[in-house]
């Protein structure tokens, strides 16, 4: 992992609930947060962060400044945006998408 990588994961980790299952693994090439078996928030080698928001809040993640499509391979992966560095530099903006992908993952069964 980046220095950046690194850095953004531990700003993950102090802004995670520490109630519940969450746990990290390997996914992507970097260190995924998960709840309950499913993947909430993924810090990614250039300092952005994969989250998932579903299907349905889509729309409204992409209104959202920084956030674009997750493109894998050429593929987009639905129900995932991928959130620009810039836009998640202060704490109150990092916690409000790892709010989103909460919200989100808390309505899918555990794993």
């Amino acid at each position: 992992m980046s220095m950046a990588t690194d850095e953004l994961a531990d700003r993950v980790r102090g802004l995670l609930p520490v109630r519940g299952n969450v746990r990290e693994q390997k996914m992507f090439g970097a260190q995924a947060f998960m709840l309950d078996g499913n993947m909430l928030v993924a810090p990614l080698k250039d300092g952005s962060l994969l989250v998932r928001v579903g299907k349905d809040g889509m729309e409204d993640a992409l209104a959202q400044p920084g956030a674009g499509i997750m493109d894998m391979a050429g593929k987009s992966m639905g129900g995932f945006v991928v959130v620009s560095g810039d836009a998640i530099e202060d704490d109150y903006a990092l916690g409000q998408w790892i709010d989103r992908a909460l919200a989100f993952v808390r309505t899918l069964p555990a794993k």
